[in-house]
């Protein structure tokens, strides 16, 4: 376990809750009065309800044989004040709830640049009842602006990424495009720290993900990330504490929760076919 650095909790919820922006702030009282119950320690950021607007586009074949093989290939862009940055984030990630097969894959990219690998536990609920959890581990490298065209074919796309070499024979000369042609508005807050003892804190964001074409809301996410040396060193009590702090906030506010799996298999869902992925 001594090469995970990260543990990330996520908690879907309801988009039709954030009917307006004062919802980001309702939401996060209901989760500070748990936070509470648990003697979770809570500091809210200066500016926790500012909204971060990103462009979040997924990339694969028609066939989706990224997606089929644990894969991800997402491009997120950042607003200023209504205009796009000139910089954005390239993540590819391998996510699959057997920890050695995540371990296994080489996210390292053949391409001169800004490039960062993360490997994580994403803790989620269930997928079809409240109260309890589950396991993703995600292998992920993260480029900043990398001169990279995606409307490629796969085998322009492993010249950067060879982990995509595994894919079966054929999928090579497939071309990737815009999943689902869906081009999605991610409108994030950061809302404040975790601190559960013995050094283990966590940065908490509230987000609503809407169709941006037709402004629909698509899906909420209430999320924390905890970030540590070594996975054996976690304390054994503040790990509990965290637990047991995610598995309350389903069950104290269940209006709130929208069961599923990920934010990404609901965008691969929203197709004429369904795609069925290793979340």
């Amino acid at each position: 376990m001594e090469d995970l650095h990260y543990r990330e909790y996520k908690i879907l919820l309801r988009p039709e809750r954030f009917f307006n922006p004062q919802q980001f702030e309702v939401f996060w009282k209901k989760i500070c009065a748990i936070a509470a119950k648990h003697k979770v320690n809570v500091e809210t950021n200066k500016n926790a309800f500012q909204r971060q607007v990103r462009e979040v586009l997924f990339y694969d074949t028609n066939d989706h044989a990224l997606y089929k093989n644990a894969f991800i290939l997402r491009r997120r862009t950042f607003y200023t004040d209504g205009w796009p940055d000139p910089a954005h984030e390239l993540t590819f990630k391998y996510r699959h709830p057997n920890l050695d097969s995540a371990a296994a894959i080489d996210m390292t990219p053949h391409l001169q640049c800004s490039a960062a690998i993360k490997f994580k536990e994403e803790i989620l609920p269930l997928k079809d009842s409240l109260g309890g959890m589950r396991s993703l581990y995600s292998h992920n490298c993260v480029l900043i602006s990398p001169g990279l065209e995606l409307n490629q074919g796969i085998e322009h796309i492993a010249n950067v990424f060879p982990a995509l070499g595994q894919l079966r024979s054929g999928a090579s000369a497939s071309k990737i495009k815009l999943v689902n042609n869906l081009s999605v508005e991610e409108v994030q807050v950061n809302v404040g720290t975790f601190s559960f003892g013995r050094d283990l804190d966590a940065k908490a964001t509230i987000a609503v993900w809407r169709n941006r074409a037709s402004e629909t809301p698509l899906i909420g996410e209430f999320a924390f990330q905890t970030k540590f040396s070594r996975y054996d060193d976690l304390h054994a009590k503040a790990k509990k504490r965290s637990e047991d702090f995610f598995l309350d906030v389903q069950t104290q506010e269940p209006e709130w929760v929208a069961l599923g799996t990920t934010k990404t298999a609901l965008v691969y869902g929203l197709g004429k076919a369904v795609t069925v992925g290793h979340e």
